[in-house]
């Protein structure tokens, strides 16, 4: 560029733009909408990072607005684009569990009516997988139909019944020893059709309840959150890269559980909490209660 006249001018003159044009341009002060996008996008990228970065545009405004946020859907779609910034997306499911020909199966009891009127009256269970460096780890997840509630988990090196086992003892230590009315359906692999897990059933009072063999949509709200485990926690775009052990994935779930029932929002339950959910429940139930004792 040496000897060369450096500057706009030759620019603008090719583009048949004035000089002026440009200097007002370079030096005009920032409008109000530039500003307030200034304001907005590190409270929208704080969000979510907050939330495994998994949230796209209608979960991410509904947490900005339940933040106190002021800003429209589309608005936060503008901004999500230009911080470069979008929510997880699900891949296809994979097998996991096995029938067992040979056992007695439990009725369905659901019909694929994965709703309930109150909490724990309906449990939903399955398997899922995760590779490792260290090996495959197996998850499983029980919940609630009621609230998407997680009541209970597991994550182990191998697919053998005792995981499904110490699954639900989690559930009857957060959950209480014995429910009437409740069912807890799953599919027909083994682990769901031993002996062990019927007994273990009833022992706190629930009636097992299997769908049929090789029909995904029997067991669909299990596998929706087995779906969107992997693809907020496992494959999620927080992860920079694959699990190391089984050990490692088992922390990580942790969180993601808590995460999961406290602060994830739900489009099913009107985009908030199954906690919340479930406390106004029990709210409204303490109101009519202490109605009646009035009465």
């Amino acid at each position: 560029m040496e000897g060369r006249r450096l500057g706009v001018e030759l620019i603008c003159r090719l583009l048949q733009v004035a000089p002026s044009s440009y200097y007002a341009a370079k030096t005009r002060t920032p409008s109000a909408r530039a500003v307030r996008d200034e304001e907005l996008i590190p409270q929208l990228v704080g969000l979510w990072e907050a939330n495994y970065r998994v949230y796209g545009v209608r979960k991410l405004w509904k947490a900005a607005t339940r933040a106190g946020i002021d800003i429209g859907r589309d608005q936060t779609a503008r901004l999500m684009r230009a911080a470069e910034i979008e929510g997880a997306r699900r891949s296809k499911r994979v097998k996991t569990t096995q029938p067992d020909p040979k056992a007695g199966r439990h009725p369905d009891l659901v019909r694929r009516e994965f709703t309930a009127a109150a909490p724990n009256r309906l449990w939903v269970t399955d398997l899922t997988f995760v590779p490792t460096w260290a090996g495959v780890a197996y998850v499983c997840f029980i919940v609630d139909a009621f609230s998407r509630m997680i009541v209970g988990w597991r994550v182990a090196s191998h697919m053998r019944t005792e995981m499904v086992l110490d699954a639900i003892e989690m559930a009857r230590w957060s959950r209480g020893h014995h429910h009437d009315n409740l069912r807890c359906h799953s599919d027909a692999g083994s682990q769901f059709t031993s002996i062990r897990y019927g007994e273990r059933l009833a022992e706190i009072g629930a009636t097992p309840s299997i769908g049929t063999v090789g029909d995904s949509y029997d067991n669909a709200l299990a596998e929706t959150v087995n779906g969107y485990y992997k693809a907020e926690l496992v494959r999620g775009p927080a992860r920079s890269g694959p699990w190391k052990t089984v050990e490692d994935l088992e922390l990580a779930t942790l969180g993601w559980v808590h995460w999961h029932n406290t602060q994830r929002l739900h489009g099913y339950l009107g985009d908030i909490p199954p906690l919340e959910y479930e406390n106004a429940f029990y709210a409204v139930q303490a109101d009519r209660n202490q109605l009646v004792g009035i009465k």
